[in-house]
């Protein structure tokens, strides 16, 4: 066993076996040794704190207590069996309780002995017991192997318990390998990195993130590891932006021409802000150099991304190329689509739309002209991406709320051209800068960071449900002035595991209140056909109706200036970035808007502090930066489908330092050696090389 290699499979690992390492492969996805050493505790007990019985605390979620044993007995019969022992220090007596493994209980917890007794106190008829507890004689024999001080806790499940593999099973599975393939642990990092940073060796952290000496190493691992993950996400991310730029060709944008000057100083209805201008700039800039442009546009809701995109696409049209963009919904690409046509009609260019619905005569005819260059402008669904769809010259991509589509399907876009056309990302939905330098790491990022003049903020008010005649009254006060109202529920049903005011009731309760003919609603939820859904949103939208009943379909891309009031149903149960976008929805007219935020009396604390963030501030990136507070970055939109983010230690909330050492380190690295050919990067190249063909990084080690 000594000297194993790391890509040895988990089965030969002594105590494991075929079985052991099938459950291990499909529960923890530990295939190999070094997949073992890379699954690292997620807390560690401290093992130097001894509690007296007199401090015990119910609590607490675990004691140690040094003390003998004075008694012990056998109670109960069959099932009911079990062994009862008491502890005792100078203080009190505490007592230790099993239901299991009672032979060897009985033979091998003796009375009279001292024991270090650890564990979870709990009180039963008033006096402080553990439930089997962890045992060991005091002194501590010599030959007890293992950390003694900081006790390494891993995650389990319920199969691996059933096998025997619960943490401190995976802790005697990581001992065996450490000691048998430490030495084969190889560095990653190149020398100077380590010095710069004062990192200790891979293979010092791996031993002490597993079993540390003291905090200020398990300190060290945990610094050095977090670094290593972090340091080669930018690796990947900005090797592949290089790897693009110097093998994909752009074509160049040179002209800025008939269209983008008759829009900009004859159509435009606007002034545009001064976001907006810098942005437009650095697109131009982008599709000037020769080199495909990747960058994303990001900007709060109503900042005017729309009007940034076709300005884009415009500057497309001035030199001859063909541009479309693609959105994640039919209602979000005809929002685009109107938008678009009514700024410039059909006498500048020709603008169409291609959705799931569009008929098979429309889409023959539609086919036929795009590839005759017919058509300047294409707006879309997934339909964009089919193979039928041939394009004559696209020279840009835009794509709106990329996190909704996969990768594959962006891709198919990109290769509908010779030479890659322009790539133009954009999302309403702000981006914590963090999850913007790893998601989005490989991109230029630009942000519209301001709003367009004479738009008033959004006012939102937090209303329990024992003020529900108060919203209505509201309800009634805004459309007596001529105004239009949102109210949308999280579900379509009735749900037996979540206690939500559903949107049948809730259509119930809203015409009793508001009875026709005085008042009209449209309804409109995801389970609809697509036509019943848009003919729902045109009532809306031309103002046929006052109200419009809706589930989270209208998240993104309805644009009604009369609505000025959005009200959210158990608005508790969303997340901060869905709050966000669905306020967004109002707004965007001169008038003053509303959004009501209801909810139930009882809020968990992450409830509460969602919605008090909402009633305070409208700052879509400070309410970003507080959702990846709570919720973390693999519960964010596309970060798990994006398949960037597989962080083990490090967190983007408390590492920000760390991630922007390992960013400016790999971007100082490819200023200096843009090909990973100097001696000291030879770590680096091989990483690089072995990504490229689909190697993980565990392979490395």
């Amino acid at each position: 066993m000594l000297n194993a290699d790391l890509d040895t499979t988990i089965e030969f690992l002594k105590g494991v076996g075929p079985k052991r390492a099938e459950v291990l492969q499909k529960e923890l996805g530990i295939y190999t040794y070094a997949d073992l050493l890379g699954f690292y505790p997620f807390r560690y007990i401290d093992r130097t704190r001894f509690y007296k019985v007199s401090e015990l605390d119910p609590e607490l979620p675990y004691v140690q207590i040094l003390g003998r044993i004075t008694g012990k007995e056998t109670i109960g019969e069959k099932h009911k069996k079990r062994i009862v022992a008491r502890l005792t220090d100078e203080t009190g007596t505490i007592e230790l309780v099993w239901f299991q493994s009672l032979k060897w209980v009985e033979e091998n917890i003796m009375r009279g002995k001292v024991y270090i007794a650890f564990g979870k106190p709990t009180v039963f008829n008033g006096s402080f017991s553990i439930s089997h507890p962890e045992l060991e004689p005091y002194p501590r024999p010599a030959t007890v192997t293992g950390n003694l001080t900081l006790q390494p806790v891993y995650n389990s499940t319920e199969k691996l318990k059933k096998f025997s593999i619960d943490s401190k099973g995976i802790q005697k599975l990581q001992a065996l390998v450490i000691t048998s393939c430490l030495s084969e642990v190889r560095e990653t990092l190149p020398a100077y990195i380590l010095e710069k940073y004062k990192l200790i060796s891979r293979k010092e952290a791996l031993l002490h993130i597993h079993f540390p000496a003291d905090s200020k190493m398990l300190q060290h691992a945990q610094r050095r590891l977090k670094f290593e993950e972090l340091f080669f996400i930018q690796l990947q991310l900005l090797a592949n932006k290089q790897f693009r730029e110097l093998k994909f060709k752009g074509h160049r944008f040179c002209l800025v021409g008939n269209y983008v000057h008759t829009f900009y100083q004859d159509i435009l209805p606007f002034e545009l802000t001064n976001a907006q201008k810098r942005v437009i700039k650095e697109i131009r800039t982008d599709t000037q150099r020769g080199i495909q442009m990747n960058r994303l546009v990001q900007g709060d809701v109503g900042s005017g991304k729309t009007v940034v995109a076709l300005m884009s696409m415009l500057l497309a049209n001035d030199n001859g190329f063909q541009a479309c963009m693609m959105a994640p919904t039919e209602i979000l690409a005809r929002q685009h689509y109107h938008s678009i046509f009514e700024l410039v009609g059909d006498q500048l260019i020709r603008v169409a739309i291609l959705t799931g619905t569009t008929t098979k005569k429309q889409r023959t005819l539609l086919h036929a002209q795009l590839e005759a260059g017919e058509i300047d402008i294409l707006i879309g669904t997934h339909a964009l991406i089919e193979d039928k769809v041939v394009f004559k010259n696209l020279g840009l991509v835009v794509i709106d709320e990329q996190h909704r589509f996969g990768v594959e399907q962006r891709a198919k876009l990109w290769r509908k051209n010779a030479v890659p056309p322009h790539i133009l990302v954009m999302t309403a939905t702000p981006i914590p800068r963090t999850l913007a330098m790893t998601i989005y790491g490989d991109l230029d990022v630009s942000v519209i960071d301001e709003l367009p003049a004479g738009r008033k903020p959004i006012d939102t008010r937090h209303l329990y449900e024992g003020q529900r005649l108060r919203m209505f009254g509201f309800m009634k006060t805004e459309i007596a002035k001529g105004r239009q109202v949102y109210v949308v529920y999280p579900l379509i049903k009735e749900s037996e595991k979540l206690d939500l005011l559903h949107l049948e009731a809730g259509i119930e309760q809203m015409r009793y209140q508001f009875p026709l003919p005085d008042y009209q609603i449209s309804i409109v939820h995801g389970k609809m056909p697509n036509a019943d859904k848009q003919f729902e949103m045109d009532r809306f939208i031309t103002g046929k109706t006052q109200i419009m009943v809706a589930t989270t379909v209208i998240e993104v891309g309805v644009n009604v200036p009369n609505a000025s009031v959005m009200i959210i149903e158990n608005a508790e149960r969303f997340g901060l970035s869905q709050l966000h976008q669905l306020r967004g929805r109002v707004g965007r007219g001169a008038e003053q808007s509303f959004c009501i935020l209801m909810s139930g009396n009882k809020l968990s604390k992450e409830g509460r502090k969602r919605l008090e963030t909402m009633v305070r501030t409208n700052n879509g990136f400070e309410i970003s930066e507080i959702d990846l507070e709570l919720r973390g970055p693999g519960d964010l939109s596309g970060t798990q489908q994006s398949g960037v983010l597989d962080l083990k230690l490090a967190d983007l909330v408390k590492d920000q330092q760390i991630l922007q050492e390992a960013r400016n380190t790999v971007i100082d690295i490819f200023q200096q050696d843009p090909l990973l050919t100097l001696p000291e990067n030879a770590l680096l190249k091989r990483f690089t090389d072995k990504k490229n063909r689909g190697i993980a990084l565990d392979k490395i080690s």
